[in-house]
């Protein structure tokens, strides 16, 4: 009986996911990168904007595998977590949290309800800011680039990149890029 309560207890260690990034009491992974604001999103870009940063808002849940997966596997990445660090002044939202998030616009709402105001569904969701100053606008229309889901490596740090580049203002499709770049680096022919 012995055994068999220690091959349960292994094989249900095997199939939850592990962090190694710190939790949050809310639930949600609190890498070292991200900030700690009052969720008043023009003080927050006027921040990001001070120290020549892009502010990056990151959608989450507790429980979210997929979150767990982009914290764990992605954002460690060395040349993902140097383009956060030295990039993106990020600031994450709950997709069910209680927080009172001050829209750009003025508008005041608990994070769930801001997400149904911006149409987020899924997490993670990271949500690229324009530059400059954002008046009289939501968050999903101040948004240069929206990325919805778990992404592996090269997608994401492509993305990352082509928004620092402001790829978004250019000819050139995200997705054109990402392939050109993929080419580029050699990992397709």
């Amino acid at each position: 009986m012995r055994m068999i309560g220690f091959i349960m207890a292994a094989l249900l260690a095997i199939a939850l996911p592990v962090s190694a990034v710190e939790m949050g009491d809310d639930g949600l992974h609190k890498p070292t990168w991200l900030q700690d604001t009052f969720l008043d999103l023009q003080e927050d870009l006027v921040e990001a904007n001070s120290q020549d940063k892009r502010l990056l808002i990151i959608w989450e849940q507790r429980g979210c595998i997929y979150c767990n997966k982009m914290h764990n596997e992605v954002f460690p990445d060395p040349a993902i977590d140097a383009l956060i660090r030295e990039n993106f002044y990020v600031v994450q939202m709950n997709l069910f949290g209680d927080l009172e998030v001050t829209d750009f616009d003025g508008t005041v709402l608990p994070e769930r309800e801001m997400a149904g105001r911006w149409g987020i569904i899924f997490t993670p969701t990271m949500m690229f800011m324009r530059e400059g100053g954002a008046m009289e606008v939501t968050g999903a229309q101040f948004s240069a680039a929206t990325m919805p889901g778990a992404f592996e490596k090269y997608t994401t740090r492509h993305l990352m990149e082509w928004v620092i580049q402001k790829g978004y203002d250019g000819g050139e499709p995200f997705q054109k890029y990402h392939a050109r770049m993929l080419k580029e680096e050699g990992v397709i022919q």
